[in-house]
């Protein structure tokens, strides 16, 4: 396993992260508990040490998952990860019966903390991310509410997911940021250069979707039908055409390098996204042992300079969308 240093911690990082969306059973297909918590276990059996989750995965399912793969590890050694404000389980959620809303208010904030610390089964949470922002809510009423959180001990450190630059900055001007968390792949580049600004402002850098909810994974080869409210079908606009065309011209360039290295394709488009300065670590989903693994095994080799350059002109030759989630400009209900 590679570590970079996360100063918002103080500590080490494994440069890869559990993903858990799938593990609340949101839509992702069939999956399996027993599989999930094992998968877990492996990754930290490979020396990951974050793990990260969120009440909307699942209405609180996953985290309930990740409470139980916790009580058979050493919980000091985990850093927990979760998120607030965007799930039907927020107070503005249970008060309208919407599906779906976005709450940064304090008293949300500290009523959800409670709820997810209950779930995961600890008493503390070592980052804590606002999951999308809430534009109704000003910004400095859900920061003071994250510091009072500090103030208890039950979180370590602030986190921001799905933030925009001028955003995390009036976060900043009432309570520290230790981490963002935008969206990012060989698919989805829209923030690369929010990202580069927030390492060199010593902001710790958390990627999602980081194998494109796995389609750099080599798993699909024609574009897939997914059934019922898989995300897969609304939050990934890639896996329709015409984008689907554009994105296996891309992964025809990373069959070339696995077969080179001998190695998986999904540790190619690993070693991708995590061999980048200014990512601190690349969260990614598993729901088995296996897949957890082959992930891991990315660590045991690298890119070279030459392979990086042929990823980067397969992609700038083809993406030609930014991957923009419907999300990002304000509350949904569906």
């Amino acid at each position: 396993m590679r570590y970079k240093f996360f100063s918002g911690l103080n500590t080490e990082v494994s440069s890869i992260c559990v993903g858990t969306w799938e593990m609340g059973a949101a839509g992702y297909g069939e999956v399996n508990d027993a599989d999930c918590i094992d998968a877990i276990h492996a990754m930290v059996e490979n020396g990951v040490n974050i793990i990260d989750t969120a009440p909307d995965y699942g209405a609180g399912y996953s985290e309930t998952v990740v409470g139980r793969a916790l009580k058979e590890l050493d919980r000091s050694k985990i850093i927990v990860a979760t998120k607030v404000g965007a799930a039907k389980t927020t107070l503005k959620a249970v008060r309208t019966e919407a599906f779906y809303a976005r709450d940064g208010r304090y008293e949300n904030v500290l009523y959800e903390c409670e709820q997810s610390l209950r779930r995961l089964g600890t008493d503390y949470i070592d980052l804590y991310f606002v999951h999308w922002p809430d534009l109704d809510t000003p910004f400095s009423e859900t920061m003071e509410a994250m510091k009072t959180l500090k103030k208890q001990g039950k979180i370590r450190a602030v986190g921001l997911s799905n933030f925009q630059r001028n955003q995390i900055v009036e976060c900043q001007r009432v309570c520290q940021i230790d981490a963002i968390q935008p969206p990012y792949s060989m698919v989805v580049r829209r923030d690369e250069e929010l990202m580069k600004w927030a390492a060199a402002n010593r902001l710790n850098v958390c990627t999602y979707g980081s194998i494109g909810a796995g389609i750099l994974s080599g798993e699909f080869r024609e574009a897939p039908t997914f059934v019922g409210r898989d995300p897969r079908n609304f939050f990934y606009p890639f896996f329709k055409e015409p984008h689907f065309s554009k994105v296996m011209k891309v992964v025809n360039v990373l069959d070339e390098i696995s077969e080179e290295v001998g190695k998986p394709q999904v540790q190619v488009a690993i070693n991708w996204q995590t061999q980048k300065d200014y990512v601190s670590t690349a969260l990614v989903g598993v729901r088995n042992r296996k897949e957890a693994n082959e992930d891991c095994g990315a660590f045991d080799w690298t890119l070279t300079e030459d392979q990086i350059k042929r990823i980067d002109a397969a992609i700038d030759a083809n993406i030609d969308f930014d991957g923009s989630d419907p999300r990002i400009n304000g509350p949904i209900r569906f």
